[in-house]
């Protein structure tokens, strides 16, 4: 069996400790991928992990895709070598969009394999990946006079991925809020929102329908003075290890409905923390194309 995985451009060192810490096999490296004996480990650094790969021959350009064909409709291609011969194959193969995303909408269903050319006569494919887009990367059609920075695009994917997001009747608690790009999302979906931060929120922000801004500490909140939340949100920046004992905290008093939390490192990837939230009952961990040092939890 074999297993490859994507890195995200730029993250190669943390998906290769990652695999080195899961007893992944790495049996070759063709740039981004790494191509491992085995079944899959759980790696939140693969931007798409291909499942139960196979290789094919390549005799020709014309018997290549029809091989793809064969197997499913939907295909996106990898090739950070022999890329003239491999984008040949690709013409020959279904269009898959690659439209921009209109947020809020729902990530695509249809099967979406990937494929490479590990040499000129050698193909590597998985018709089954992890990620629902092509190479683990989403564009959306931005909004760039609403939100007060680009953040917003991570929260955005976050919900895309998890296929759901608040709405009107639900309230939100958005941690670390200043100066508002995830509040800014929240609000737009028509959701009540506490926004934490000592920092005040750009003004366009805190006028926002259904925006109440709190100056404190995200840390020092007491869940009780909060009550119930559909959703809690933190893009905050701090070390892994003590957002991991505030999500512990708010977890224990039962009042929140679904964590949206982002995992920022600073310096060394600390993959034992890392670790423990993707070992948290229903936890996903992930790196989402617009994240940079940086994982996200779904809970």
């Amino acid at each position: 069996m074999i297993t490859a995985y994507l890195a995200p451009d730029g993250f190669e060192q943390p998906l290769q400790e990652e695999l080195q810490r899961g007893g992944a096999a790495v049996r070759q490296r063709h740039g981004r991928l790494f191509v491992c004996e085995g079944p899959a480990v759980a790696a939140a650094w693969s931007a798409n992990t291909w499942h139960d790969c196979l290789e094919w021959p390549v005799e020709s350009i014309g018997s290549a895709a029809k091989a793809l064909r064969g197997v499913q409709r939907n295909w996106a291609m990898y090739a950070p070598l022999h890329h003239r011969r491999a984008a040949l194959i690709q013409e020959r193969l279904p269009h898959v969009s690659s439209k921009p995303v209109v947020f809020p909408a729902a990530a695509p269903t249809a099967p979406l394999g990937s494929w490479t050319l590990l040499a000129p006569d050698l193909m590597l494919a998985a018709a089954r990946c992890s990620a629902p887009f092509a190479n683990g990367e989403v564009a959306f059609v931005e909004d760039r006079a609403g939100p007060p920075n680009r953040a917003y695009l991570k929260l955005w994917e976050a919900l895309v991925r998890l296929g759901r997001w608040p709405g009107p009747g639900e309230r939100c608690l958005d941690l670390g809020a200043s100066p508002g790009g995830w509040t800014w999302v929240l609000a737009k979906l028509g959701a009540e929102v506490v926004a934490v931060d000592k920092a005040p929120l750009d003004p366009r922000i805190a006028a926002l329908p259904g925006v109440t801004w709190r100056g404190e500490s995200a840390f020092g909140l007491d869940p009780a003075s909060v009550g119930p939340v559909d959703w809690l949100c933190c893009d905050i920046a701090c070390y892994p290890e003590r957002l991991f004992r505030l999500v512990e905290r708010w977890r224990a008093s039962g009042l929140v409905g679904q964590f949206v939390c982002t995992l920022k490192f600073q310096g060394a990837t600390d993959h034992d923390t890392a670790a423990a939230f993707a070992a948290l009952p229903g936890a996903q961990v992930l790196h989402l194309h617009h994240n940079k040092h940086e994982l996200t939890l779904l809970l």
